[in-house]
């Protein structure tokens, strides 16, 4: 049986040049461009809630990863 996690839609939000950007995971290119982090995250939010597994990584100035939430069964209680 496959991994959950690896069929979970991840988009994760970083900063891009004094923006924050959205993107999925394996895309070619940004889900959306924003200039605060706060709308960039609900906005993230929002495309992780429409998939039936998802997930969001937000990360901070440094690249690290700062929040994360994921939508869906959660991996550590539904073991594959």
């Amino acid at each position: 049986m496959e991994d959950t996690m690896s069929k979970r839609t991840v988009y994760t939000v970083e900063p891009d040049e004094g923006d924050w950007r959205v993107e999925k995971k394996g895309a070619d290119r940004a889900s959306g461009v924003f200039e605060n982090k706060q709308d960039a995250i609900e906005r993230a939010r929002e495309l992780a809630q429409q998939a039936s597994l998802g997930q969001v990584r937000v990360k901070n100035q440094r690249g690290r990863i700062q929040f994360e939430w994921t939508y869906g069964e959660d991996p550590e209680k539904y073991p594959s």
